[in-house]
């Protein structure tokens, strides 16, 4: 099987790209995790990663609210300037119903295993207003 590229890549407007993942201490979108004292101490709420190159462009800074826009829809999630990710890149953790990042990425369905492709998409992000 050959590589197929996504089917939504960064251009002039959506200039990044961004991925959605887990972290260490919720389960899927944490609908039982955040419920749980501990860990939700740990990791409270929305967060996005953001290459610190990528922060200073955008003048985003540790900490503030960042909008982050698709083509279909937007949320918001506090900036977290590491060198975790690399430029180009943000990430989105998907626990966090106050920052759905599925209602966001591309639902685009995979031709072989009919799989959304909530992993991958275009994004401009903004210092929330």
């Amino acid at each position: 099987m050959n590589f197929i590229p996504p089917a939504e890549l960064p251009d002039k407007d959506y200039p990044y790209v961004l991925t959605t993942g887990r972290t260490i201490f919720h389960y899927h979108t944490g609908t039982m995790s955040r419920r749980t004292p501990k860990l939700d101490a740990e990791i409270g709420g929305a967060f996005v990663q953001v290459n610190p190159n990528d922060a200073t462009l955008q003048d985003i800074k540790n900490g503030s609210l960042v909008t982050l826009t698709t083509r279909r829809g937007s949320v918001q999630a506090k900036a977290r300037v590491t060198t975790d990710v690399p430029e180009g890149l943000v990430f989105l953790p998907f626990h966090f119903s106050e920052a759905c990042a599925n209602k966001i990425t591309n639902p685009v369905l995979d031709p072989t295993c009919g799989m959304p492709e909530y992993k991958v998409c275009a994004v401009k992000m903004e210092v929330s207003k």
